[in-house]
């Protein structure tokens, strides 16, 4: 059996060439060479709609098309940038979308894979914005609006989102931790994976009667070259590295 990958957190924009060089790159290696690959999030710095069919948008949907044709199983999760991903997208991509807190089998392991944001519930103005941003009517309404006005929408989100975010404590900026015990204690599980954080670790967790590990994957950072996922095969599922 082929190994399995876990990525979050690329941020796909063309104003990011070195990530979407290595993007492209992880792709081509992974052709015929993966079982599946998640993503679990923030694929696109922003997406405003599954019309928004610029050159560099299908260049990403063209990567994902190869890969599903060589027998990878592709799966998508919405992250707090592109929860407006649809299923349009997801079926040139030749993709499956998941649920935005799911379990799936791997190597005989219960995996939880979330985007994160879910998870930082002291976080009280996002959660009530993701709350609205993901209700099937706000989606509807905004999805209706000319693509150049969601554009600049999406523009004036990301501004306001740097802005609040330099305020705000490091705590809030991360999950809660008893948010995430509970989750897995809900989901009957002892291993998490996810993003958003941008603060890529292992965690080692008290569940009650039983330990279990959270693998938070990294960004993809444009200044470095680097990004840090996870890998799943016969010897485990652990972080590493792409370096690109």
């Amino acid at each position: 059996m082929k190994p399995t990958y876990f990525i979050s957190d690329l941020h796909l924009s063309p104003d990011l060439p070195r990530v979407t060089a290595g993007f492209l790159a992880l792709v081509d290696n992974l052709e015929g060479n993966a079982e599946a690959l998640y993503v679990l999030g923030d694929l696109f710095e922003a997406w405003v709609g599954d019309d928004n069919l610029n050159d560099y948008n299908r260049s990403v949907i063209d990567a994902f098309a190869r890969l599903g044709a060589r027998g990878t199983a592709v799966y998508f999760l919405h992250g707090n940038r592109d929860f407006l991903l649809g299923d349009e997208f997801v079926k040139s991509c030749r993709g499956f979308m998941l649920p935005e807190s799911q379990v799936i089998q791997c190597y005989g392991y219960q995996v939880l894979v979330e985007h994160g944001d879910a998870l930082c519930t002291l976080d009280e103005k996002y959660q009530a914005f993701r709350a609205q941003s993901r209700h099937p009517l706000w989606q509807q309404g905004m999805l209706a609006k000319p693509l150049a006005e969601r554009v600049q929408i999406a523009e004036a989100w990301r501004a306001q989102s740097r802005m609040a975010n330099s305020n705000k404590p490091e705590n809030i900026m991360d999950v809660t931790p008893q948010a995430v015990i509970d989750t897995m204690i809900a989901k009957n599980v002892t291993l998490m994976v996810h993003g958003h954080t941008h603060r890529p670790q292992v965690h080692e967790l008290n569940l009650g009667d039983k330990t279990g590990q959270r693998l938070v994957l990294g960004d993809w950072r444009e200044d470095e070259g680097k990004a840090v996922i996870a890998v799943a095969d016969e010897k485990g599922i652990r972080l590493t590295d792409w370096t690109f």
